[in-house]
């Protein structure tokens, strides 16, 4: 017997996207927003609106100042991130291994995963000397614009690589790659290499090295890299001791998540 959807079942279902979207729209068109402008952004009527961001307030997802009657993201979607990270598997077995690369190459270690068209970063260890650093865990980075995107893009399943490849292509410099034909080349070479470069992509005067990490099934489960300044990452005479530090620990974290020695050794390792 086949069951259909019912009118509350959708309803519900239509409740739970537009909560969601209004999450999305608080956290990348903040500080605050207003049940009028939320509206108009999600082309819903203003009590539909306000139902919703009351019952988000209630469950902590949401707060309202008191002063501007405006909405932001509530305190416990931090107790929510932060279940996320403690559980990811990837995240709690690369700990060990990021601390003990920024010991050896001396920068800044970060691990991301793919999530849509973007990186997140999950993990992130600080070069062990140097000024004040921030903690750039749970940062968002397009792609096609870090050398985590193009490490796991490149070990990406075909049609996951040209879905990417076909869509919107991030510009956060001068230098961000948007050309297709070059992009899609210089993820062959990242396949043939085990490791991807980026050159200022995602801020100027930064640059980074990262490679893959596969899990038990053989999977892309994400990227391992460094990131620093590209006069000291990627000189003649660096780049390339560091990029092996790089792929050896990004082949020892898969190993460490289970992969297949023919998932845990990129080509050209």
């Amino acid at each position: 017997m086949l069951f259909g959807n019912t009118e509350s079942e959708i309803s519900m279902v239509q409740s739970v996207h537009r909560a969601v979207q209004i999450l999305r729209e608080l956290a990348s068109g903040g500080p605050r927003l207003g049940v009028t402008e939320l509206a108009d952004r999600l082309g819903v009527a203003k009590p539909t609106v306000h139902a919703l961001l009351r019952t988000l307030e209630i469950e902590g997802l949401v707060g309202q100042d008191r002063d501007s009657s405006k909405y932001q993201l509530g305190p416990n979607l931090v107790q929510l991130g932060n279940a996320y990270l403690d559980t990811h598997e990837l995240r709690t077995r690369s700990l060990t291994w990021s601390d003990a690369l920024a010991n050896r190459t001396k920068e800044a270690v970060w691990v991301g995963v793919l999530t849509g068209d973007h990186v997140l970063i999950v993990h992130h260890a600080f070069r062990p000397e140097g000024a004040v650093q921030i903690l750039e865990v749970g940062a968002s980075i397009p792609w096609n614009t870090c050398a985590l995107g193009k490490a796991v893009v490149a070990s990406s399943p075909p049609d996951v690589r040209e879905r990417l490849l076909a869509g919107e292509l991030a510009v956060l410099t001068g230098a961000s790659m948007t050309d297709r034909k070059a992009l899609a080349d210089q993820l062959e070479e990242v396949l043939k290499a085990g490791y991807a470069l980026e050159d200022q992509e995602s801020a100027i005067g930064d640059a980074g090295i990262a490679s893959p990490v596969f899990d038990r099934s053989g999977e892309v489960a994400g990227a391992i890299g460094i990131v620093g300044p590209v006069e000291r990452m990627l000189g003649e005479s660096t780049r390339r001791e560091l990029a092996v530090a790089v792929r050896e620990t990004a082949r020892n974290l898969s190993r460490d998540l289970g992969a297949p020695r023919r998932a845990a050794y990129a080509p050209g390792a």
